[in-house]
């Protein structure tokens, strides 16, 4: 016969944690629990779902030099470049940069056939675009919903045709968010004067509140992104070179008028490079090189394709290259990286083994780098970074202070 265990009131924390004590849950009482459960889950995506049916809150502009999507685009993306005064100045530009265009194009579109006939950038744009603002709804309910525009330099959007679209959205805060890492006056600076030239051609103030982020290049996120992607493909070394292998981080080079003016991009690149290769214990010899050198002046160094050279010469044939300035694909990879240097001039030099390290493209990590960094900014209520409102020592470009008064005066 079993005996009643009887529970008085002195031992009531045993009575809660006896379980022959408690009473049993009724099938009833089971089936309420799991109701309010899925009833608290279809509250949290009902809210998320009218967050998307109402207009947009904030809105993120996403700025790129861009890309052009087909063949027939490159002469209209070679002129905008080569018009653009805060990326170079050339005698009579207004003349000779539509001829320079025409003599190049042949030669670009060929580059762009080579890459499938077209430049990708648009698309991992977007898609890192949309994982962003998926994120920051969640991140921010009270910013939300929040929208991602694509504001591109030299092919469309443009970043004229994202601003009128931002105004007609009716939005109460935009962030212009630089797709650079590192800041420099010629791409971040070039988009955010385009900002400003907008506004200031227009005749009309802003409906809306702006403010930037103009340069990330030691991210947390971002640095893991980068040292998961080179890892990866030190992974795909033979084993016993893997230790050899001279890392190379190739950025798109400056001129060096522009450099000597004070331009902040070669401290930015550097501090990239040391922060990824701290993240990697400093597991391998490395360099920072530049790429993509234009015209007979002179221009950052050492470059890419030299420095490969170089290294083949003195007995280093395993070589890792990072494009650590660009997070997207696009020709500067696809094609210079990926065929010129590891294809042509690979064979050339007699390299044993050269990869190159992923872009940052479809990464869910990144996109949260890129929520992460809009979400903080916006708790930041800051309006751009302080390096910003310095000017560079030797600025030569009015516009430039123009625009850094546009983002400083804002009221948030």
């Amino acid at each position: 016969m079993e005996v009643p265990i009887r529970c008085s009131s002195r031992s009531s924390s045993h009575h809660r944690n006896n379980p022959k004590c408690q009473k049993p849950k009724t099938s009833s009482s089971t089936g309420e629990e799991e109701l309010v459960r899925v009833l608290k889950i279809q509250a949290v995506n009902l809210d998320f779902h009218l967050i998307h049916l109402r207009k947009p809150k904030t809105g993120i502009l996403m700025l790129n030099m861009g890309g052009p999507e087909t063949l027939g685009d490159v002469h209209d993306f070679l002129l905008r470049l080569f018009l653009d005064r805060d990326l170079m100045t050339l005698p009579i530009q207004n003349r000779l940069a539509p001829i320079i265009a025409k003599r190049r194009t042949p030669k670009i579109q060929e580059q762009y056939r080579r890459i499938g006939g077209g430049s990708p950038i648009k698309m991992w744009t977007s898609k890192q675009g949309e994982g962003m603002v998926k994120l920051l709804d969640k991140m921010s309910p009270h910013t939300a919903p929040h929208k991602y525009y694509i504001g591109f330099r030299y092919v469309h959007p443009l970043t004229e045709e994202a601003i009128e679209e931002m105004e007609r959205d009716g939005l109460e805060r935009a962030i212009a968010f630089t797709q650079y890492p590192q800041y420099s006056c010629s791409t971040t600076g070039s988009s955010l004067n385009a900002i400003y030239r907008y506004y200031n051609e227009v005749g009309k103030k802003p409906m809306m509140k702006w403010s930037t982020i103009d340069r990330w290049p030691t991210h947390p996120l971002l640095i893991q992104c980068f040292a998961d992607h080179i890892r990866k493909e030190l992974d795909c070394f033979p084993p016993e070179k893997r230790s050899e292998v001279v890392i190379l981080f190739s950025a798109h080079s400056l001129p060096m008028s522009v450099v000597n003016r004070g331009d902040p991009y070669p401290q930015e690149v550097g501090a990239t490079v040391q922060k990824v290769m701290e993240k990697l214990g400093y597991s391998n010899p490395y360099r920072l090189v530049w790429q993509s050198k234009v015209g007979p002046m002179p221009w950052l160094g050492p470059q890419t394709d030299e420095t490969i050279r170089g290294l083949c010469e003195r007995g280093w044939k395993n070589i890792l290259l990072v494009p650590i300035a660009f997070t997207s694909d696009h020709i500067e990879t696809l094609y210079e990286l990926d065929i010129e240097y590891s294809q042509v001039l690979a064979n050339e030099c007699g390299v044993e083994n050269i990869r190159r390290s992923e872009s940052l493209n479809g990464n869910p990590l990144f996109s949260e780098a890129l929520a992460d960094l809009v979400h903080s900014h916006i708790q930041s209520n800051e309006l751009c970074s302080k390096q910003l409102v310095l000017s560079c020592p030797l600025c030569v470009n009015p516009v430039c202070r123009e625009t850094k008064s546009f983002f400083t005066s804002q009221q948030l």
